[in-house]
Formats: C-alpha cells, structure tokens, sequence
C-alpha cells in the first residue's frame, strides 16, 4: 500500500466489531439460520472440529466478485488458508474471480446453466433485484452485505479548488450543473445500464433535479444528455478518462475528464497507487451519498451441496471478524455503519466540512431505477417513438380515488414523459377510437419528427404537449384497436431511422370493439411478418383500466419483439413506458 494504506495494528476505528445495524443483523439472523440448520453453529465458526492439518480435505468455494472488492476477498481467502480457518473441520479453499456485475446479472436473468460459481458478490443489490424483478432465471439469496462505500463525485485538484474544496459543499444538481456550464469541469461517468455507481449517481442527479422545480424533468435528461457524451463503458475503464497529470496540456485536453463520478474505494484505490501529485479530492453530495453495498449472495443454492453452502457462510463471516474487516478497510471499503474511519476517508480525496459522515441516502426504489434507466436508453441512443392513444368513450370513466378521468390522467402522464426525451429524440402522436377519418379508426395528429424542429414559430415539443392537452374522448366512440395497431406499425416501420431507438406505443383502456376489422390472429401474422430483426420497431402495448385485456395486449406486442403492460392507474403510463424501452433496449 502507498501513502495512504491503513495501519496494521489495532486502532479501535479500524478493528472493533461493526455495530449491529439492520443490514448487519440481516447478515448474522441468515448466517445463524444456515448453519443452526446443520447443528455446529459454534464448530463452524471457530474450526474447533479440525484436527491437526485440514488441507487435505479442503472445501472448495467458487466466488465471482465485483472487480473492485475482488482484490479484498482474494486477500481474505490467502488469510483463510494460511490460518487454516476452518468449516466442519475441513478447510476453506476460496477462490475468487472478478467479474462485472452487469454481465453476471444477464447470465442470471436469463436461466443459463451451470453459472460456475457458488457464490457472487456483486457491488450493489441493484444487480440482484434485477436478477429476481421477474421471479425467473437462476435463483439467487443474498445472505446480507459485506461491505460498503459511497458514491460521490473525485475532481482532479486544480477543479476541485475552482470549486472550493473541501470548504463548498454542493447537491448533486448543482454538480451537475457545474460540468453543463461550458468547459469549466468535464464531468464523466461508467454507463449507468452496466455501473452500479453510474446508475445510483444518476437516479440520485434525477430526485434531485426534480425537487429543484417543474422543469426538473426537462433538467435531469438534459444532465443525462451531457453526461452520455463522456461516458466510459465500465468502472474500469473511466479513470483511463483522467488527465494524467497536472499540465495545461492535458487538464486542456478536451478528451480528458477534471471530474468523475466515483466511489469512495475507487477513489481511495487510486489515490493509494498514484504519485502525490495525482490524488483525487472528493466531493461528498449534501443531499445524501448513494452507497455500494456488496452483497453477499448464494447462487442457486439447492445445487450446493452441504459442506458448499456452510464453507461459504464460513467465508463470510469471516469477513466480519477483526481479520476480515482489516483487510476489506485496507482496500478502501466501509465495515462499520456509523462512522467511517478517518484515514480512509482522508485516503480516498475527502476532508471536513464534507459530509462523509451523512447517512447514507435512501433506498433507491426499482421503480425510480427503473424510470433512470429508461431515460438513460433514450438519451443515449436518441429516439424515434410514435404514440398512439385511446380516444374511445370510456376514457371519460373516472381513475378511483383521483377524481379525474382516465384521458385526463393519461394525458399528464403523457406530457411527463415528454419532458424526458431531449431535442434529438423524434415523437409522433394518433389517436384512435371507431370511425374517426372516414372508415379510419385511427388520426394522425402530429407527424413523427424531431422535438427541436421548428415550423410555424413553434418546436416539435410545444406542437405535441399542445396535442396532448388537447385529447378528448370521442362521445359514443368504441374501441378500433386491431385496425389501428396494424395501420401504426406498418407506419412505423417504413418510417425506421437507423441509429435510433424505434418504437411504437400504443395505449388503450378496453378490447377491440370494432367488428368490422381485422381479427386478432391476422394482426398477429402481419405483425410477425413485417416485424424485422435487422431494423428493430418494437411494439410497447400499455393495458389501462379494469376492462382492458393484458394477455390480448401482450400477445399482439410479443409478435413484434416488443412488451405488452397493464395499469390500473394512468398515471403509472409514463413509468410503464421508460421501463419498457429499458428491456427493448437490452434485448436490441
């Protein structure tokens, strides 16, 4: 370790047992439960069973760990072999593999065999709630956490001390805000669709942005936006983005960062293998640091054989003794709920009046990752979406305990969506009910085009958010659903811009009720055979209300590539729609 490694000895603030806080406990309540199973809790822990060498007759234990915390846990499993820490009296052979935690959680989600490894540890339990979202794939049990560390925003030190570090303290908004103002701090980030820290950091930029006003929306995707131009594809590989010293030449390097979204231990990490002149400094958000939280997780365990699963249990709890937290602190990881220990702090580029001691930010909701990962595809890829709405009678129904109708709801949580999509992206708006043009069901009201086109001394975003305020159930309408559907999606494929995330939305509250049109299993051939692979238009069909039909509108969706939905409430529309695009964008 360099100038910042952690002592050896035993500092009370670097040894003492963690307090026993709700993940903890969660931890110590699993690890009794799996190995009171067995009936040696107290063997286990202590090796009291072996008997002179254990080596012999070594467990093996195959881990796949975040690349960051890999280094730690390869350290600790050396540490349980040359103390011949033992399970059952047999020894702990560990063996750790780095792996990125976005492409274990694919392989996971999607059911793949034999996985390899017994046990994974990812950096965030965003990765896990992936995995078991759907209830598919490989099972997986996260046992508790082993670990933590924040994420905040590293800035080489002539941007920190523009902006008056450690002593200024900013949200994440205002950080933001400061890399969108010019070139004064080049801010970059890991892709938030395969980086924990991006992917928390952004969804805490988004709740942040929004409490600032109504234009919060608007504001947040357009931080997105500046922040996909100087995007990195992993962890890894964003440092690689730094300027690699302090000379005009490369701090004025257009392609070199000043600023990153990091977290603690990767900062620590690289102020601990870089000259003096090259360390980070550290901003702490002060409305609340996002945290990594490194579970400790199981998979599949049915497949585990007894001695597996309680010599992994081991393992882990041997990272909770005064051993195993050395060694994870002095790789620049939390051990301990409370209060972090100073010198890693200090190492990783923090200092008071930074809020390092904050509690963690809160929970992040699925749903609002969710809505962060949607905004994050159609940032990043642009898009081209044309929307088709139900105008048929029944949209007049009031939303229970809203007082307002199902039109009124879908259209605020249609404008809400707009306000996600960036100049670039390309919007269209139909409606539909029975007999709207002639012997249409459907109308056309703004063209697909790019939301800052001007024409008419108005843009594309103020033609479409007027056309959205101005839909209206058609009285005594029904529901042409099927005639429509099919005429949308012709559109919408001979229309296909490459280089874009097509799409088409169609959202109605009821079944087709126009018996003159075509049947349902004819939409469905014509949908598979103008469906093309090679140019992607995926058909995102959103059920509303209690007389709509999921299975009918997932059948009519799956025959595109695309995702069929249903909400009881129109105001979850906009939510449905991001979440959408999310797993149209991984399959494409």
């Amino acid at each position: 370790m360099g100038r910042h490694s952690l002592p050896d000895g035993s500092e009370t603030d670097v040894i003492e047992p963690r307090p026993r806080a709700r993940r903890r406990t969660a931890v110590i309540a699993s690890v009794l439960v799996l190995i009171a199973a067995a009936g040696v809790a107290t063997a286990v822990r202590t090796g009291l069973l072996s008997s002179g060498s254990c080596r012999s007759q070594a467990v093996p234990v195959t881990v796949a760990a975040s690349p960051d915390i890999a280094p730690a846990l390869r350290a600790a499993a050396g540490h349980a072999r040359d103390k011949e820490i033992t399970s059952d009296g047999h020894c702990l052979d560990v063996r750790i593999t780095a792996r990125d935690p976005y492409k274990i959680a694919d392989s996971l989600r999607a059911g793949r065999s034999a996985p390899g490894f017994d046990v994974w540890v990812p950096d965030s339990d965003l990765w896990v709630r992936q995995v078991t979202a759907e209830g598919k794939g490989t099972p997986v049990t996260s046992a508790g956490n082993i670990a933590s560390s924040p994420v905040g925003v590293a800035m080489v030190p002539s941007a920190a001390k523009s902006l008056g570090w450690p002593d200024k303290t900013y949200s994440w908004a205002e950080l933001a805000g400061a890399a969108m103002t010019g070139d004064r701090l080049r801010l970059g980030t890991a892709d938030p669709s395969r980086s924990a820290t991006g992917l928390l950091a952004l969804t805490k930029l988004g709740a942040s942005t929004k409490k600032s006003g109504s234009e919060g929306d608007t504001q947040a995707a357009a931080m997105a936006k500046a922040l996909s131009e100087r995007t990195s594809d992993s962890d890894t590989q964003v440092l690689d983005t730094l300027a690699r010293d302090a000379s005009g030449t490369e701090e004025g390097n257009p392609r070199r960062n000043q600023a990153l979204i990091l977290s603690e231990q990767a900062s620590y990490a690289h102020n601990d293998s870089a000259d003096t002149t090259d360390d980070l400094d550290l901003f702490y958000p002060k409305d609340g640091s996002p945290q990594l939280d490194y579970p400790f997780t199981l998979v599949d365990e049915s497949r585990l054989t007894t001695d597996t699963s309680r010599a992994a249990v081991r393992f882990m709890t041997l990272l909770g003794e005064d051993d195993g937290l050395r060694i994870l602190e002095r790789h620049g990881f939390r051990t301990k709920a409370d209060t972090p220990s100073k010198a890693l702090v200090t190492g990783a580029g923090g200092r008071s009046p930074q809020p390092y001691e904050n509690p963690a930010a809160e929970h992040v909701p699925d749903r609002a990752v969710q809505e962060t990962l949607g905004m994050w595809t159609i940032t990043v890829q642009s898009a081209r979406i044309t929307t088709v709405v139900d105008a048929s009678a029944s949209m007049t129904e009031l939303v229970p305990d809203r007082g307002q109708s199902r039109m009124e709801v879908t259209k605020a949580s249609l404008l809400q969506a707009l306000a996600t999509f960036t100049s670039n992206d390309e919007i269209g708006l139909w409606e539909f009910s029975t007999l709207l043009d002639g012997d249409r069901d459907y109308r056309e009201l703004v063209p697909t085009a790019r939301l800052g086109d001007r024409e008419g001394g108005g843009t594309q975003r103020e033609r479409l958010s007027a056309a959205f305020g101005a839909l209206q159930p058609v009285p005594g309408g029904a529901t042409g659903l099927y005639d429509t559907t099919l005429a949308a999606y012709k559109k919408a494929v001979s229309s296909f811009v490459n280089g874009k995330f097509n799409a088409l939305v169609v959202l109605t509250d009821g079944v087709n009720q126009d018996p003159g049109s075509i049947s349902r299993s004819s939409l469905i051939k014509k949908l598979t055979e103008l469906a093309d692979p090679e140019r992607p238009v995926p058909l995102i069909a959103i059920a509303v209300g209690p007389e709509s039909d999921k299975k009918e509108v997932q059948q009519i969706a799956e025959a595109t590539g695309g995702s069929g939905h249903q909400v009881s409430d129109p105001a979850d529309i906009h939510s449905v729609i991001l979440k959408a695009i999310v797993a149209a964008g991984t399959q494409g």
